[in-house]
């Protein structure tokens, strides 16, 4: 299973450099021509900063850092699941969810977290326990969805294969998101035990699971279906998401209260607590913001980082690494907002999706709450560690 999933992150990883870069040179050429359309009608500055600047440029990073790896993560994970693995895997899996108090079709929800935490919520019905199916929804977070993938990659691809080229540079990427997404799925498997001996006690139910013969995929369908209903529908909720939100991180950047803009008081306000954890203001005002969605952390922190509040133009990796050097990041900090990424709270729609479900406002709140308090703390002890150990 582990050799299958690298296999996945490794074809994800390498095949969506090239095209990413493609993407951001593309929409680098096509905003010249935007600004010399303001500037062709004397548009006011502000304006063009708002609608380019701003939602443009937070627009377009989302398309050239998300869909690259959209469409090759799903299609392949589809293929997957119409050759007849998942079901496996879920088999292989449903001792250690028993062992760990859960259901064994735990493993199935999880593995559609994987593609969006959203649709996972709603895939827990076929959990028949309402104790086992309320103990799925409350960690079914703790698996990457694709909004985070983009953060998880970048980050380990950036930093912790720092030093590495060409195909040993994308092997480690891989091996960093995987132990990430390891180390999630043993976070699940302990809060779900204790879960299943305090909050929600009782015993696992047993349940048969036929295992489906392997079957030839139907590749062209399956690609065509995955890159359609999947990876476009989430990139146009993202899209939906993002350029309101860059127009928001502008206009924060830009009005000026005193010697410092609405941004920098927040930051400022933010960052002792934040540095606690390993990060500073900028990440966690970007996790902040990016509750709507998570595909907007980035781009709000790659925005809130420049004084003048407007998106930078990333001509590749290296530029963008400098951009986090100059902020002061080293490896602790790359590590430490992986690790906020997977465990921090839900998405907006996914904690909707969530009070949906369980008509409930306690349990939501506790969808948001058990996630957040592991975050703050795994992250405060991480860089707690680190720097009493001397490693930063």
């Amino acid at each position: 299973m582990l050799a299958m999933l690298g296999t996945v992150f490794y074809i994800t990883i390498a095949g969506a450099n090239v095209p990413s870069s493609m993407l951001a040179e593309f929409f680098s050429w096509l905003e010249g021509y935007i600004t010399m359309a303001f500037q062709a009608v004397h548009a006011p500055g502000w304006l063009h900063g708002a609608l380019v600047l701003g939602m443009y440029r937070g627009l377009t990073w989302v398309v050239s850092v998300m869909l690259p790896p959209m469409a090759i993560f799903f299609p392949v994970f589809a293929l997957l699941e119409n050759f007849g693995y998942l079901p496996r895997v879920a088999f292989n899996m449903d001792r250690l969810f028993k062992r760990a108090g859960a259901h064994g079709k735990q493993s199935l929800t999880m593995a559609m977290g994987f593609g969006c935490n959203a649709a996972a919520i709603m895939s827990t019905r076929i959990i028949e326990s309402p104790r086992e199916r309320m103990m799925a929804i409350l960690t079914n977070n703790f698996v990457p969805c694709n909004g985070r993938w983009p953060t998880l990659i970048l980050m380990a691809s950036l930093f912790m294969a720092a030093g590495y080229t060409g195909g040993m540079q994308t092997l480690v990427t891989a091996a960093g998101v995987i132990g990430v997404v390891l180390f999630g799925i043993v976070v699940t498997l302990t809060v779900s035990w204790v879960l299943s001996k305090t909050a929600l006690k009782g015993v696992p139910t047993h349940y048969t699971l036929e295992l489906p013969p392997y079957r030839k995929p139907k590749v062209w369908n399956t690609i065509l279906r995955a890159s359609l209903d999947k990876s476009l529908f989430t990139l146009k909720r993202a899209m939906i998401i993002a350029a309101p939100a860059g127009l928001v991180t502008w206009i924060l950047a830009n009005i000026q209260m005193g010697h410092l803009s609405v941004l920098e008081h927040v930051v400022a306000f933010l960052d002792p607590f934040a540095r606690a954890l390993g990060l500073d203001g900028f990440i966690l005002m970007a996790f902040i913001l990016g509750l709507p969605a998570n595909e907007i952390v980035l781009p709000i922190l790659i925005m809130g980082y420049l004084s003048t509040g407007a998106m930078t133009e990333v001509e590749d990796l290296h530029s963008l690494k400098q951009i986090f050097i100059d902020h002061g990041w080293t490896w602790l900090t790359a590590l430490n907002t992986m690790l906020f990424s997977l465990l921090h709270f839900p998405c907006g729609t996914t904690l909707l999706n969530i009070y949906k479900e369980t008509k409930s406002r306690k349990w939501t709140f506790l969808a948001f709450a058990i996630p957040t308090s592991l975050a703050i703390g795994v992250t405060f002890i991480v860089a707690q560690a680190a720097r009493a150990l001397g490693w930063v």
